[in-house]
């Protein structure tokens, strides 16, 4: 199927001049290295996505602003469990120590997180979801140097590193 068909290369490059943004500039880059003859195969390649990305991309430019459809709509995605203010508080928690915080640990780890979290918020989530919540709080997982007993080690404590401030 031809795409483009009533876009000519100078509107595209006329709209090129007005948007901002990564995305947005190899959108219309795409489309203007289409409409000079390049496939919908090559383009896939060179920008390292799916052929049905570039598809998309060439048929939100057929309809409607051509400045307009370079830009992705709003995204709303999952309300978050926290709101700005608990959240704060978190971020100001995991910077001191579990044992200040009431805890019987020496490090936090994300099922230390998420039981704070059900116990001080009422939330739950899940411990990959606890780790993104550490990393914005500005942890860092730091692994430790393996004793000489490594495998008894991990056994013992299940880890071999831990949680840190930056």
């Amino acid at each position: 199927m031809e795409h483009l068909t009533d876009v000519s290369v100078e509107q595209l490059q006329r709209a090129l001049e007005d948007v901002e943004g990564k995305k947005a500039t190899v959108r219309l880059t795409a489309a203007i290295a289409y409409k000079n003859g390049i496939t919908q195969t090559e383009l896939a390649e060179w920008y390292d996505v799916q052929r049905r990305t570039i598809y998309s991309w060439l048929t939100r430019l057929e309809s409607g602003s051509l400045v307009d459809a370079v830009y992705d709509g709003d995204r709303s995605g999952r309300p978050r469990k926290l709101d700005p203010g608990q959240h704060e508080q978190l971020t100001e928690l995991l910077q001191e120590s579990p044992e200040a915080a009431g805890y019987d640990r020496e490090s936090w780890t994300p099922a230390l997180v998420q039981q704070c979290l059900a116990d001080r918020f009422g939330v739950e989530y899940s411990k990959p979801s606890c780790r993104r919540l550490m990393k914005e709080a500005g942890l860092r997982y730091e692994r430790s140097e393996p004793p000489r007993d490594a495998e008894a080690d991990t056994r013992q404590t299940g880890q071999s590193g831990r949680w840190r401030p930056q």
